[in-house]
């Protein structure tokens, strides 16, 4: 049995070697091994995988490569565009090091960590003052298929789940048309805070969740993302274009096939646009191996 230290321990490992992969480091010389040391004081030993040696001209070659790489340079999250068409390649000598023995849960648990670093945000001053409670998201951690909106409302910001309102039975019917259920998908928005009046989100405060999202999305690894409304459409690809010009087409986000879609609470507004948003779903479900 792992301990529950033993647990966070390695979540916080593979979110350190994941944050190196970014900056365009492949290889660390040493550093595997003391990861894989950590069961070295479990019951069952393991045998301690050997790293290649490395010379200092590759360790400086290393550096080089660090100090000039364009994910390095956009370290800061200034330019979402970018980051959007980033795909991680996870090489398994640096991920499978950190989880090769973590239990089948692992993905909840870290998850779980996350959830309590979101709940103490205080990066959006306006939002943190105003919000009664956080809403990360629910359903499968392990979920092939997520459903990203913009931001909680205010059935969202009382409950803490998102889509929970009349927007949210609305979209649990769509689900239900495409033969899954709640359960079964995971649901999450862009921000994790309700904005005063049901506003749009600010861009300081998209670029402030931005990072919550991105390790949401890389522990769930869902095969696609279904975006509801513009808003979240345009932020997660880093682009202008239209809802109608992105609809009924596979973009990508970090190795995840990504459809767009009409956001819930419109087609509330404009009960005419079902009929696009059901034929975005069967588009959607093909790209699954689902006909409806």
């Amino acid at each position: 049995m792992h301990s529950v230290d033993d647990i966070r321990l390695r979540g916080i490992v593979a979110d350190r070697l994941e944050i190196l992969q970014r900056a365009g480091v492949l290889q660390l010389p040493k550093v595997c091994t003391s990861i894989a040391r950590v069961d070295d004081a479990q019951d069952t030993p393991r045998p301690t995988p050997r790293e290649p040696a490395i010379t200092p001209a590759e360790q400086h070659a290393d550096a080089e490569s660090l100090n000039s790489s364009p994910a390095a340079a956009d370290s800061s999250g200034s330019n979402p565009a970018k980051r959007a068409g980033w795909q991680p390649v996870r090489p398994a000598s640096l991920f499978d090091a950190a989880t090769q023995s973590s239990p089948p849960d692992a993905p909840a648990i870290t998850l779980e960590i996350l959830q309590q670093q979101v709940a103490a945000c205080t990066r959006c001053n306006e939002l943190a003052s105003t919000r009664t409670q956080t809403v990360f998201g629910v359903g499968n951690p392990n979920a092939r298929l997520c459903f990203l909106g913009e931001a909680p409302g205010a059935d969202e910001d009382r409950t803490g789940i998102p889509f929970v309102g009349r927007g949210g039975q609305l979209l649990t019917k769509i689900i239900e048309a495409c033969r899954l259920k709640r359960e079964d998908v995971y649901i999450l928005n862009m921000i994790k805070c309700r904005p005063p009046g049901n506003r749009n989100p600010l861009p300081h405060e998209l670029e402030n969740c931005r990072g919550y999202l991105e390790q949401q999305l890389d522990l769930i690894r869902p095969e696609c993302i279904c975006c509801l409304g513009a808003v979240a459409s345009q932020n997660l690809l880093g682009t202008t274009m239209s809802i109608g010009k992105l609809r009924r087409k596979i973009h990508s986000f970090r190795g995840a096939k990504v459809v767009c879609t009409y956001h819930p609470a419109f087609l509330l507004r404009s009960p005419s646009f079902k009929k696009e948003t059901w034929e975005d779903m069967k588009f959607l479900m093909r790209e699954m191996g689902v006909e409806l």
